[in-house]
């Protein structure tokens, strides 16, 4: 069993020093993707806004600065957010090579799948906030404009407004799309078992619908765009987690008839 882990015990200075290194690559790598965002801000800004613009439709509509150091930090706002997506695969990929020598081979290959899942749960919870979330939700706000009350009511949001709340949808469906993952590595780690994530339902029930009122907008669609993908992933990674458990069992057991047989 020690033989499965890699040869390499390095001092404690040696750790440190290679820590350094990778965290200076993950620097740089945001470094540079934050310049290259920061250079094409104005494309980059013309993607947010689409959801919006599609919302306004033929009437059109506007953004406003309402600070006139405004447009430069919303410039700034789009390059960190930019720089933190694009380089999120270079600093996942050095906190695995600083991590996976201390690991044991079996370690290492249970682990591996739950890296690669995470970007791809991130990328489908944001693309479901960009593709749908967003475009209902604002026709939803928008909807209140007109002029009933006798006054003409136009919506005239702010650029950092704005982005601050497309950022807040992306991150919120990003980062809760990892609940498969968390769920699976607990179960993994013998934190949790299948049976009490089953006897936990009505609470995930409960705790889904009140995270989908903290980290989105105080709107009834976009709670129940949150809550609803939320308990499906819950569901999801139940029957995953009786897939592996099965298959855990199925190979306890050959191993164990193995044995038998060479005894």
């Amino acid at each position: 069993m020690i033989g499965d882990i890699d040869d390499s015990k390095a001092p404690l200075l040696d750790h440190l020093i290679e820590l350094r290194s990778r965290l200076l690559k993950c620097v740089y790598a945001l470094a540079i993707t934050g310049a290259i965002c920061f250079y094409f801000s104005e494309q980059l800004f013309a993607i947010l806004v689409h959801p919006l613009k599609e919302a306004f439709g033929d009437a059109g509509g506007k953004l406003v600065y309402t600070k006139l150091y405004e447009a430069f930090f919303v410039q700034i706002k789009i390059a960190l957010f930019g720089a933190f997506c694009l380089s999120f695969p270079i600093i996942a990929n050095q906190l695995w090579a600083f991590v996976a020598p201390g690991l044991y081979a079996k370690e290492k290959k249970a682990l591996l799948p739950f890296i690669i899942a995470t970007p791809f749960l991130f990328a489908l919870g944001a693309s479901l906030a960009y593709f749908v979330v967003m475009p209902t939700a604002f026709h939803f706000f928008l909807g209140y404009q007109g002029n009933g009350s006798g006054l003409q009511v136009e919506a005239l949001p702010s650029a950092d407004s704005y982005l601050g709340l497309v950022m807040q949808f992306i991150l919120a469906f990003g980062i809760c799309f990892l609940l498969p993952v968390l769920l699976m590595l607990l179960n993994r780690a013998g934190f949790v078992s299948r049976e009490q994530l089953k006897g936990m339902r009505r609470y995930m029930i409960v705790g889904a619908f009140i995270l989908a009122a903290v980290l989105t907008p105080p709107d009834v669609v976009s709670q129940l765009m949150l809550a609803i993908p939320l308990l499906l992933l819950y569901e999801i990674t139940l029957v995953a987690i009786w897939f592996t458990d099965r298959s855990q069992a199925k190979r306890a057991a050959a191993e164990a008839a193995a044995e038998e047989a060479s005894a």
